[in-house]
């Protein structure tokens, strides 16, 4: 992995014309004054912040980058790292429910940035190359092209423009459980290479204490963005327009429409993306005709293949005072094989030097200023969810129903059944252990699998990473929604550029992968 200290500029011409978001980062209109372009892309998340910048490095092209939500520039809250759970249910993020989960936790909320840079300007900046394992898996299951040697270089020239960087706290208390995975039998690695069973220190997408989002990394300063890229902010998309010969020609907006002479690019995430395409008439047809929704086009996988990272959670009270030194509470983690013949590690443990009692104390469960959580999750979890409109009203957010819990095997929760007892032998070896007070949850009196099923069902989270709800596959898949070329089926000029394409789950955090899906889009389009 590269890890880059002096961030190459994307753009060399830079004459600039931003409309929105620089003098006030949370402006209350939008100038359409220029209404056609040659590329449309909608969502200024972490992908679509780069599709827009390296389309728009080309001085021939003029480019629309379409954000829903704010401009995260000049928003302290936003640009320092170490607040990023403060974001969460406020103004910038779509705090999305869940449908009532009939083996998990309905109280989840999904948290989904409503800004520029997305949920890289939203997440905890935990920054992992996938392994080429994830990527073998990809491109047997039809998507050309995105092996192991059809990513690499994407990843590569991303490391040229973010930044990587382990936390640099030095945290006595993340130490302890860095040492206690060692003592455990784990090896310490640094994340920065290829590795399997470890323990260690994230590398997080950070400069110092500043957070590198896509929108920082890639378009900041706005003021030093070239002529042929617009910006506009607050400018939700409520339907792509499609003509009669089947070929995407503009978007409606809440402020009005916008035409692409080329290519139109949704980088709107794994729920937004497929609910635009659903309110645009493209996907399943029974859902379209029961709202009202004429069909354009049929397409069953719209919606389909919802993918995550579910969560579980040990609490325990700390026997001294908690650091304070941290760039962001979850520096550091473990990957361990629950089963044997694993090719990579099912299971993924988050350290956390705080007090996340977010699913555990409105339950019952006790909680302690002064305390600090183990949170394993499942790197590939079978069991797959749905997304779906609630209405063809473009304001509604998107009915969401991960069904957790449900693969018709039991594996998400067995490996997470093992993955907290895992964490209670990792609390108990010396080095931790002189942290521990007491486990307050589950609590020692939770010994039993069914017991311990059942906790980690009721009171687990996600890792905020939901996918594939847009899949990319095969011509002969049939619930593929992009080809490899990330070409939306049977709507020519559209493509799909975020967490959405993924055919099956990353086995680390995704948001660099979505960066990377970023660039390789980007370079699809300039037909590389």
């Amino acid at each position: 992995m590269v890890l880059s200290s002096d961030r190459k500029p994307v753009h060399r011409q830079s004459l600039l014309r931003v409309l929105r978001g620089i003098a006030n980062p949370n402006p209350a209109t939008s100038d359409m004054t220029k209404t056609h372009f040659d590329y449309l892309v909608i969502g200024g998340g972490t992908a679509g912040a780069i599709v827009a910048a390296r389309l728009a490095e080309d001085p021939s092209l003029s480019v629309c980058l379409v954000e829903a939500g704010y401009s995260d520039e000049g928003v302290p809250g936003i640009l320092e790292l170490r607040p990023w759970a403060d974001l969460l249910r406020t103004q910038y993020d779509y705090d999305y429910t869940i449908e009532p989960q009939a083996r998990g936790n309905s109280a989840i909320r999904h948290s989904r940035g409503r800004i520029l840079g997305g949920c890289s300007s939203h997440n905890s900046a935990i920054a992992f190359r996938a392994p080429d394992s994830d990527f073998e898996r990809w491109q047997a299951s039809g998507a050309t092209g995105w092996g192991p040697e059809g990513t690499r270089p994407y990843y590569e020239r991303l490391f040229e423009q973010v930044n990587l960087e382990p936390s640099g706290s030095g945290n006595l208390l993340v130490k302890a459980f860095i040492e206690a995975g060692q003592q455990a039998g784990f090896p310490l690695v640094s994340f920065q290479e290829d590795f399997q069973e470890a323990v260690g220190w994230f590398l997080l997408n950070k400069r110092g204490s500043k957070r590198d989002s896509s929108s920082v990394a890639y378009l900041h300063p706005l003021s030093a963005q070239p002529s042929n890229l617009t910006v506009l902010t607050l400018t939700p998309t409520h339907r792509i327009l499609v003509d009669d010969s089947g070929r995407a020609t503009g978007v409606d907006t809440a402020q009005g429409t916008l035409t692409a002479e080329r290519e139109i690019i949704l980088c709107c995430g794994a729920f937004d993306s497929p609910k635009l395409l659903l309110l645009s008439g493209i996907g399943p047809a029974d859902q379209l005709r029961a709202l009202g929704i004429p069909v354009v086009v049929e397409l069953p996988g719209v919606g389909e293949n919802l993918i995550d990272h579910p969560e579980g959670v040990l609490l325990f009270e700390s026997a001294q005072p908690v650091p304070r030194n941290t760039s962001q509470a979850y520096e550091a983690g473990l990957f361990a094989r629950v089963d044997s013949d694993a090719t990579w590690p099912d299971l993924m443990l988050h350290f956390g030097s705080e007090t996340f009692d977010l699913n555990t104390k409105p339950l019952g469960y006790p909680t302690a200023q002064e305390a600090f959580s183990l949170t394993p999750n499942v790197t590939h979890a079978r069991s797959q969810g749905v997304v779906r409109l609630r209405s063809a009203d473009p304001s509604a957010p998107p009915l969401i129903d991960p069904r957790y819990f449900t693969d018709p095997e039991g594996y998400d929760e067995h490996i997470m059944v093992a993955g907290l007892k895992l964490a209670r032998e990792l609390a108990a070896q010396p080095a931790l252990k002189t942290w521990v007070k007491q486990e307050l949850a589950p609590g020692p009196a939770v010994q039993s699998d069914r017991e311990i099923s059942e906790y980690v069902r009721r009171t687990g989270n996600t890792v905020y990473h939901p996918a594939g709800t847009c899949r990319m596959g095969a011509a002969e898949d049939p619930l593929a929604v992009v080809d490899p070329t990330l070409r939306v089926r049977g709507v020519s000029n559209l493509r799909v550029a975020d967490a959405s394409i993924f055919p099956s789950m990353t086995g680390v955090n995704p948001c660099i992968t979505c960066m990377m899906i970023g660039e390789k889009c980007a370079d699809l389009l300039r037909g590389g």
